[in-house]
């Protein structure tokens, strides 16, 4: 799609309007998404799997002794935190195939339409233990049909050369999202404490049921579709263009570090609160589910302090370029790792850490967050061609896939290891991916800027646009 065809309204916050719906879609989906995320891995170790029910679902006999085939006999503990894994896995990797249905078939609109009636059917197949698997593979297929062509929608209400506008649309963009997403934990966590597993379940459907309101409502605000025949002439990339790809795509590979230590938060760190945390309150016990709405709120809270510092230092020629912020994130990210294991040396015996200890946690990993997806959503949204840019979007989330899967692998060693170990271990993942997109930063930034250069058509386009 061509960014000729961005809308010209600015009618919320100086935006298009479009923004508004799609980023109020977005929202609502994340707040089924992560609602449920947050019950999944406490549902499986403290509930499902460890009652005769599981013998009802559908699948999950044969599932299982798949996976101990690959990776022998797993505990209740490391076979919840691979299946966890697989599934947060595959939410991030079929929207590769999603973007390819959109880019060169379908269109994103209907695209994204279909992704949202699959995952409203997925959250409500979630209700009842037999559909349990078929539920979780109606939400991954969902996620593939939606989630990179909606943030691909985003780019595209914006000229090309309006990059700096572009940004603050995805900031406002990510921040619907974690809005959503510290919602979610917070209603379906305490609906599930309260009268149920399955009704927290119930909820994240009855929200994906006003995600599609939202969408359809905003139908004539986003980006015109190009036609089936354009979609079929815009397929064709030129050798300068797969360089390009093959670019962003290295820049995108190289946060898998950071998310790797990330996801290990909401896998194994949930159960280590649940274990390890004094959760009474005056109220009684805080609900687990709501931690993972600490990460969401401090990336909410800490944006008008990023936006503040980051104008501060473009006024001073001080400001981190996107990979330099990339790194930042990393870095945050190992210290949020690093507060868990400092913590977990400080149990005793049948002791408890304080609430802090996971509320700093969860609370970094939150800002890190906000230091790194944006800046990734502008680099894909600027720098991929017209032609394949929703299958760029798409790929963005591949290190999602990938960081899932590892996350998953790695917690499997959560138990012969200890606590201390194991946090050790994702600190130093995290630190790492940082000090390596640090080293590679200026060599990526110049061959990216050589290639734009070097175009015959739009190089004035790019000639006022924020560098990487």
């Amino acid at each position: 799609m061509s960014s000729s065809t961005a809308k010209a309204d600015t009618g919320w916050l100086g935006h298009p309007k479009g923004l508004l719906f799609l980023s109020f879609t977005e929202l609502w989906e994340r707040f089924s998404f992560y609602g449920m995320r947050a019950l999944l891995i406490l549902y499986l170790v403290q509930d499902l799997l460890i009652s005769d029910r599981v013998d009802t679902v559908l699948g999950m006999d044969g599932f299982r002794n798949v996976m101990e085939s690959m990776f022998g006999p797993m505990s209740t503990q490391a076979f919840a935190s691979q299946l966890f894994g697989l599934y947060a896995g595959f939410v991030y990797f079929t929207p590769l195939f999603g973007g390819l249905i959109a880019d060169r078939w379908l269109g994103p609109r209907k695209t994204v339409m279909i992704g949202i009636l699959l995952m409203t059917a997925g959250h409500f197949a979630m209700i009842f233990d037999v559909t349990f698997l078929i539920a979780l593979l109606l939400l991954v297929l969902g996620s593939g049909c939606l989630k990179g062509n909606i943030a691909a929608q985003v780019g595209e209400l914006y000229p090309k050369a309006d990059e700096a506008l572009r940004s603050r649309g995805y900031t406002l963009f990510s921040t619907g999202i974690n809005i959503g997403a510290v919602i979610g934990p917070l209603v379906c966590g305490l609906l599930a404490q309260i009268y149920g597993w399955h009704t927290g379940f119930a909820a994240a459907g009855v929200v994906m049921v006003a995600s599609a309101a939202v969408y359809f409502a905003g139908m004539r605000h986003y980006a015109d579709e190009p036609t089936k025949a354009t979609r079929s002439e815009a397929a064709a990339v030129t050798s300068k263009e797969w360089r390009m790809i093959a670019l962003v795509a290295v820049v995108i590979s190289l946060t898998m570090f950071q998310w790797v230590a990330w996801d290990q938060l909401f896998n194994v760190g949930l159960l280590w609160v649940a274990d390890h945390a004094d959760l009474s309150s005056p109220f009684g016990n805080v609900p687990v589910a709501w931690f993972a709405s600490i990460d969401s709120l401090a990336s909410i809270l800490i944006v008008p302090f990023l936006v503040g510092l980051w104008r501060w230092q473009a006024k001073r020629g001080t400001e981190p370029t996107d990979l330099g912020k990339m790194s930042i994130a990393a870095a945050i990210t190992a210290l949020s790792c690093t507060v868990l294991a400092v913590g977990a040396m400080q149990i005793e015996a049948g002791g408890k850490v304080s609430i802090i200890i996971p509320v700093l946690s969860f609370s970094l990993s939150g800002i890190a967050f906000m230091w790194a997806w944006p800046q990734v959503l502008a680099i894909v949204s600027r720098r991929s061609p017209d032609s394949a840019r929703g299958m760029m979007m798409a790929a963005a989330y591949l290190t999602a896939f990938a960081s899932a899967i590892g996350a998953g692998y790695i917690a499997r060693f959560y138990e012969p290891m200890g606590a201390v170990q194991f946090w050790w271990l994702n600190a130093g993942i995290s630190m790492f991916g940082a000090v390596i997109i640090l080293v590679c930063s200026t060599p990526l930034r110049r061959a990216m800027d050589q290639i734009e250069a070097s175009q015959d058509v739009g190089i004035e386009d790019f000639a006022s646009a924020k560098p990487v």
